[in-house]
Parts: structure tokens; C-alpha cells; sequence
């Protein structure tokens, strides 16, 4: 469990950097690209501590080889609303990456990937992506109290 969860922070450290460093000089597309997946990444390692958290705990007994399987097995499988919104955001980055998008304002403060999802358009911007890391940072942070009960 530990192991997965110092996983979660070093990408959460490379998604920091790619924010403030990265982010900050190359404003593209490709780099907001690369954040949606560090989030992913990281959220794959707190699932994997969840889980083990959860058999412990005894509230499941197996866990599901798909990563979109596992996240929606979890939501079941606990309350938090923390955990339930994280997933939620989870489930669209995965969809997000993989979706065409277009680009708008490359190279500039604005740029923004815009994909259309469900008939709905979703823009992933600088500020969106600021949300998201926060989100995420608190996340981990509530993750570390519950494993630490």
C-alpha cells in the first residue's frame, strides 16, 4: 500500500512540475495532454491503495482487471463524496486523452483542448487544469488520513 501511494506522489510531484515549469513556457496542447495523464497515472496508484484498503477492510473480496471497472466498482464501494467526485473526473480524463479534440490559442495564456463528449463540449484550459490539481492534491491528502486509520 505504501508503495502505490509513494507512486501517487511522485507523479504528483511531475505533475507539478509540468504545471509551473512546463506549462508555464510552452502552453500547448500536447503539454495539458500530458498533465490529463499524470492525473490518471496518479489516480490509478490511489485506486490500487483503495483496494487494498478495501480488502482489508473487507468490503470486497476481488478487484477487477480493468482500470474503468475498477473505478466504478469503488465508487460503490465507499461513501466519500471525495472519492465518488475524484472517480467521476477520472473517468472523463480517460475519455478526454483518448477523444479528438481541437486546439485554440496555442502558445498563449488561453490555450485550450476542446473535445466534444457526449454531445457535450468539454475545454480543458490552464485554469481548468489549475482546478484539477488542486482537486487532485486534496484528494491524495484525504487519501493519506483515511489509510492512516
Amino acid at each position: 500500500m505504501e508503495e502505490n501511494f509513494e507512486e501517487a506522489l511522485n507523479e504528483l510531484k511531475r505533475v507539478d512540475h509540468l504545471i509551473h515549469v512546463s506549462l508555464k513556457y510552452t502552453r500547448t496542447v500536447d503539454v495539458l495532454i500530458s498533465v490529463l495523464k499524470r492525473f490518471i497515472s496518479c489516480t490509478d496508484f490511489i485506486i490500487n491503495v483503495l483496494y487494498i484498503k478495501a480488502i482489508e477492510d473487507k468490503k470486497t473480496e476481488t478487484i477487477p482487471d480493468s482500470p474503468v471497472a475498477k473505478a466504478i466498482n469503488l465508487k460503490n464501494l465507499y461513501e466519500e463524496e471525495y472519492i465518488k467526485s475524484i472517480l467521476e473526473d477520472y473517468l472523463l480524463w480517460r475519455r478526454l486523452i483518448r477523444a479528438e479534440y481541437t486546439k485554440r490559442q496555442e502558445f498563449r495564456r488561453y490555450v485550450t483542448m476542446t473535445v466534444e463528449e457526449n454531445g457535450t463540449i468539454v475545454e480543458i484550459d490552464i485554469d481548468r487544469v489549475y482546478e484539477y490539481y488542486a482537486k487532485v492534491q486534496e484528494f491524495v491528502t484525504n487519501i493519506k488520513e483515511l489509510i492512516s486509520n
